[in-house]
Order: C-alpha cells, then sequence, then structure tokens
C-alpha cells in the first residue's frame, strides 16, 4: 500500500528557548541570541529592514563571509576577544556551542522543531532503535537518546562524532546505550541492508556537498535517492519513522516529499513534508524559512 501524502505544505516554526533566541532580522543578517552571546550571521533571504539597526553593531561576534562564499569565511570579535567553546541546552540535552569556519556554531537552531517532533515521538515507543544519519554534533541522536531510544550516531567526521560524544558527557547520557560511527553514510547503510539489521526510526539530514573519512564524495541531488531508498529498506516492519531534512535552494519539501513516496511505496502509512523556519520574538516577529523536510510515519 502507498502511503498517503499530505496534500498541504507545513511550516514547522522554532521560536526562541532559554539558551537561543532570534532577535532581530534584515538587510542580509540575523542577530542570535545563544546563551549570553549575541551573534549575526548572514542570511540573504532577509529581505526586509532590521528592527533596531545598533543592536547588530553591539554583537559579541559577527561572521564576515567570504566574497560570494555565504559558509565560508571568519569570524570578528568585540573587545573580550575570541571566544571559545560555551555550554548550551535544549530540554535535557546540553551540548557546546563553537565558533566554526562555516557560519554555524556547531548545530543548527531551527531543528529544534524536529527535535520536538522526535523527542514527543520516541517516547509513545518501548526503547526503540533509532539511526541518525549525518549526525553532526549529536544533538538529535542526544534528544532520543534522553526520550529512551537506543541510538546509532553516524558522521564521516571523526571531529563531529568527538565533539558529539562530549555532548553526551556533557548532557549525562554517555553511560547510554549510543554506538558512535565514524563512518561514510552510504557505506554504513549498505552495510546494513547486507547484514539485515532493522531501525525503529531513521534521521537523515545530509549536507548539500561533503567528503569522506576516505574522500568519498557526497552530492545530495545525486546520492540521496538510492540512499532514501536503502533507509526505507532497513525500517523495521513495525517501524516508526523516516525523517529526511535538507538545506539547498534547488530543493524544496515537495520534492522531498514524492522522493519519500517512491522510497516507502509499500508501507502504508503518511508523508508529510514543508518547510523549518526561524521566528524571531516579539509583536512584529518575522520567520525565515531556512530548510525542507520530508517524514514518513506509520
Amino acid at each position: 500500500m502507498a502511503p498517503v501524502l499530505s496534500p498541504t505544505p507545513e511550516t514547522l516554526v522554532t521560536r526562541g528557548w532559554s539558551d537561543y533566541a532570534l532577535l532581530d532580522s534584515g538587510d542580509g543578517r540575523k542577530l542570535e541570541r545563544y546563551g549570553r552571546y549575541t551573534v549575526v550571521r548572514p542570511e540573504p533571504q532577509c529581505f526586509w529592514k532590521a528592527h533596531d539597526e545598533a543592536a547588530f553593531a553591539r554583537a559579541n561576534a559577527m561572521f564576515d563571509p567570504q566574497q560570494e562564499e555565504e559558509d565560508s569565511g571568519r569570524w570578528r570579535f568585540d573587545t573580550h576577544g575570541p571566544i571559545d567553546a560555551f555550554p548550551l541546552k535544549w530540554r535535557d540535552v546540553r551540548f557546546m556551542g563553537r565558533f566554526t569556519p562555516f557560519r554555524h556554531l556547531a548545530f543548527f537552531p531551527e531543528q529544534a522543531a524536529n527535535w520536538e517532533w522526535l523527542d514527543a515521538r520516541v517516547r509513545t515507543l518501548k526503547q526503540p532503535k533509532i539511526l541518525n544519519l549525518f549526525g553532526y554534533t549529536g544533538v538529535a541522536s542526544l534528544a532520543c537518546s534522553a526520550a529512551g531510544a537506543h541510538v546509532t550516531h553516524v558522521d564521516a567526521s571523526k571531529k563531529s562524532v568527538t565533539y558529539a560524544r562530549e555532548n553526551a558527557e556533557l548532557s549525562g547520557l554517555a553511560d547510554r546505550p549510543i554506538r558512535w560511527i565514524v563512518e561514510d553514510a552510504r557505506k554504513f547503510v549498505a552495510r546494513e541492508v547486507r547484514r539485515g539489521s532493522h531501525y525503529d526510526g531513521i534521521i537523515l539530514d545530509p549536507p548539500k556537498y561533503g567528503r569522506g573519512a576516505n574522500g568519498e564524495v557526497w552530492r545530495l541531488f545525486e546520492d540521496m535517492p538510492d540512499l532514501l531508498k536503502d533507509c526505507a529498506a532497513l525500517l523495521s516492519d513495525d517501524a516508526s519513522f523516516l525523517l529526511l531534512n535538507a538545506y539547498a535552494a534547488r530543493i524544496s519539501g515537495l520534492s522531498l516529499a514524492h522522493m519519500m513516496a517512491e522510497a516507502t511505496q509499500d508501507r502504508g502509512g503518511r508523508i508529510d513534508w514543508g518547510e523549518l523556519a526561524l521566528s524571531e520574538d516579539g509583536p512584529d516577529a518575522r520567520a525565515i524559512g531556512l530548510s525542507f523536510f520530508a517524514r514518513w510515519s506509520a
């Protein structure tokens, strides 16, 4: 039986929590609060004017992108100088914010909408086996673990997995059943299919482009369809979900949904799709769409 495809998109909006807020946005930038620091990062989608231009000038850190390369560049800090890693929290998960060379702070705050959904979903299951591919610094893995899951966390970056394990220690989850694997996601999944392994839920949050530990090249548009089909083959008979998130200008939630429908064509269930967005605080709040998702659920 084919899954039911939602006829309308959904916008999952992340609003601020104790350790994060989108304070203001405009003129191709966003002003955010990470813990006690305020940060300015480029955001081309913010065509409008900022509410409080002076607040941008007072930020503790600002990312200067390289020309025509908004993800690469350098950080400028205020008079207090460079900021080392600093602790943050989302519900039961603690993790370190870090000023990376790619304008990100070692996690993606808009993903909190997915973390909420994963937390609620996992808590309805009895110790489910969850696979997190392209797991990065592990916040989604730890959210699932804190909710009671047995987690397999896979990322091709040894540094990212090291940070994820440190975040598990920080969260008091180091003794939970979490497997930490440094490997190309495609190779790991292909081996799991050959082994006949199964999972009750799978998370995919791939980059548009990346390189594996042994020089493997990942290209979202070329490699995602086959990987998604292999992931569907890893779902157990009573699996709960398969969640796909993607950042790319040439993609949409609807295209992800149709790819998901093809991969899960014999499983029934439902496919929801749409966009993840960050919302400013305040009465005149504006929201910024930042990524697209499709998720199959039983």
